[in-house]
């Protein structure tokens, strides 16, 4: 029988956000492409984390149900405040120009490729896994990977226009 290990365990519930905390801020940012929405989706998963009493099978159980409860409230909050508005002062500060480029890139893509790049590359998740991860079929996440890659050379090799030809 498997052993199971509750989620109120209060010493866990601070290993586990120290453990996962950059993962769910990283996959809520690039789900929402602004700070601000990205740290209340970040919240509102620890918070469902805490208080729920759920049990996990595994650590792998516990990264996955973080994962799809990040996805899901990024979708939530971002149909629930559907809006075209500018960020005042959200630009990512990452060490180089090309860093700063390809996270602009990035945030150009549709939402399914944006997921599978930063699922892939970011989170370093097998096809099988992110296909687990979004219920999808392994080869619709190669397609998506192999999309989502031609999109980024044509835009890294074309320079950055207003991001919306090709997309």
């Amino acid at each position: 029988m498997m052993a199971f290990q509750s989620l109120r365990s209060d010493d866990c519930i601070d290993e586990v956000i120290d453990k996962y905390a950059n993962m769910v801020y990283r996959l809520a940012l690039a789900q929402m492409k602004t700070k601000h929405d990205a740290e209340d989706v970040f919240q509102e998963v620890f918070l469902r984390y805490i208080s729920k009493t759920r049990t996990f099978e595994s650590e792998e159980h516990r990264k996955a149900w973080l994962i799809r409860v990040t996805i899901n409230q990024s979708k939530s909050l971002w149909s629930a405040w559907f809006r075209k508005t500018e960020p005042l002062d959200d630009a990512m500060v990452f060490e180089t120009k090309e860093e700063n480029d390809l996270y602009e890139y990035l945030t150009l893509l549709p939402q399914k490729y944006r997921s599978v790049i930063h699922f892939f590359y970011y989170e370093e998740l097998s096809v099988k896994e992110i296909s687990e991860t979004l219920n999808a079929k392994e080869s619709t996440i190669r397609t998506w990977l192999t999309r989502a890659r031609s999109i980024l050379k044509e835009k890294l090799k074309g320079g950055f226009h207003d991001g919306t030809e090709h997309l």
